[in-house]
């Protein structure tokens, strides 16, 4: 797909859904443990995240229509014990949500019970599944945004993006040079907010 034109990153902010203050409701509440907060957090986005390819997946983004995980001139590989594979678009999405969930999973990574402690890397473990998220909503924009403009979900795609947007800045979980893709849209997105 060729680089979107300006116009259409501006069309693309302005639809999403509601008028609360995004912004407000994802700020860590005082007296709240940052890191049960960005564990709820997390799983909230992945969870979004499997339902917006959910749209996609059965027919939309095939091995056929999207042999390579691309987006924005960018091609992401799947690293498996130090092994670089080249994986179509949902072979990558399948790989990042099972390694996101099997994160979630794991009492000793994401503790299900509160005041347990969690491990000295759970921010980075925490940047790995936003990466990995980033890269499937950069790959649904660059490939399959025209699907959700035709079934009238822009807005839902665009909230929810949004919202992982604004999550990751709260709590600096993206890094500028990963977020560059989609570096416009995100632009446009968070202004309105």
């Amino acid at each position: 797909m060729g680089e979107p034109s300006s116009s259409w990153y501006n069309s693309m902010a302005v639809s999403t859904l509601g008028s609360g203050n995004l912004r407000e409701a994802l700020k860590l509440p005082p007296g709240e443990d940052k890191n049960e907060w960005l564990a709820v957090n997390i799983i909230d986005l992945v969870n979004q995240v499997r339902m917006v390819f959910g749209v996609l997946c059965e027919s939309e983004c095939t091995d056929s229509k999207c042999p390579s995980m691309t987006a924005h001139g960018r091609q992401y590989t799947w690293t498996s014990d130090e092994t670089v594979l080249n994986t179509s678009a949902p072979q990558y999405v399948d790989l990042s949500l099972t390694s996101c969930q099997l994160n979630i999973d794991d009492e000793t990574v994401f503790p299900s019970e509160i005041g347990k402690q969690f491990p000295a890397n759970f921010e980075e473990r925490c940047q790995t599944i936003m990466r990995r998220l980033f890269r499937i909503y950069a790959h649904v924009y660059f490939a399959h945004v025209s699907h959700f403009k035709e079934i009238k979900a822009l807005p839902h795609l665009n909230t929810s993006f949004k919202q992982f947007v604004l999550f990751a800045n709260q709590f600096h979980l993206l890094n500028k040079v990963e977020t560059e893709p989609l570096r416009e849209i995100i632009e446009n997105l968070v202004s309105f907010s």
